[in-house]
């Protein structure tokens, strides 16, 4: 082989190392920045698994659904019993029952006696709603625990529900709540909350004067003479027209 020759392969090998030393880099960076990314996920996603709670409605003086939202259990470990504390402005709750978990309810004196919409005066009110179970509930599985209230009059009224989680092994308290202008995305263990919006138009204890008196129809009212008479002909000629149309009937059925 001739020395031009041999100069000319030694630069394309040394073009392919370079070639190949570069793919390698870019494949390192590539591994690195994905790995990176698995690693910063991995770090967030049990921080954003908290308990929450979605209100059915959030109109103030409506009756609404609470459903408390667990999907995880305290650091892998299943989850045996939550305890939801209730608001002193939620003075009614019920909750609903499951197959799976027992309830038990602690009630409170209401000091001083507060009267509801309707008029009753309301001097115990529930405080708390534990849901407990004999069968845990594995950590990754997703349970709903419901609770019926009747949400304050007032709009704009923060309602919060400090739930403690106690698991097989441990327990998470989720009672954390952003002060002094902290942004709740930063609380590592954030109590469920929402706040109440104006009332909707038509509840109940909104009725207006044309719903809770509704006006006297025609049927109610008395008859005259004269659309009496009237109203006895008629039922007259209704009682004639059925005879005579079940005699055809009969006629019919005999030529036959």
């Amino acid at each position: 082989m001739r020395r031009n020759d041999i100069g000319s392969v030694r630069a394309q090998a040394d073009q392919h190392d370079r070639r190949s030393t570069r793919t390698r880099a870019r494949r390192g960076m590539q591994i690195s920045a994905a790995t990176l990314i698995v690693s910063l996920f991995g770090l967030a996603s049990p921080a954003s698994a908290h308990v929450t709670v979605t209100p059915s409605t959030t109109a103030a003086g409506a009756h609404a659904v609470l459903q408390f939202s667990v999907g995880h259990g305290c650091r892998n470990s299943p989850t045996t019993k939550i305890t939801i504390q209730i608001p002193a402005q939620i003075t009614s709750v019920t909750p609903t029952r499951t197959a799976l978990w027992k309830i038990a309810k602690q009630t409170q004196t209401v000091d001083p006696p507060v009267t509801d919409s309707h008029g009753t005066q309301i001097v115990q009110r529930v405080a708390s709603v534990t849901f407990s179970t004999d069968t845990p509930l594995p950590d990754g599985y997703r349970e709903v625990f419901e609770l019926t209230v009747q949400l304050p009059e007032a709009a704009g009224t923060e309602l919060v529900f400090p739930t403690i989680q106690t698991c097989e092994q441990g327990e998470s308290a989720w009672i954390e709540v952003a002060q002094d202008g902290r942004n709740v995305e930063e609380l590592e263990l954030p109590a469920p909350r929402f706040t109440t919006s104006e009332p909707d138009e038509g509840t109940l204890h909104h009725m207006t004067t044309s719903n809770a008196h509704p006006m006297h129809s025609a049927a109610t009212e008395p008859l005259s003479g004269t659309d009496r008479a009237l109203t006895l002909a008629a039922l007259a000629a209704g009682v004639l027209g059925s005879v005579l149309g079940g005699a055809a009937l009969v006629r019919q059925r005999r030529r036959a």
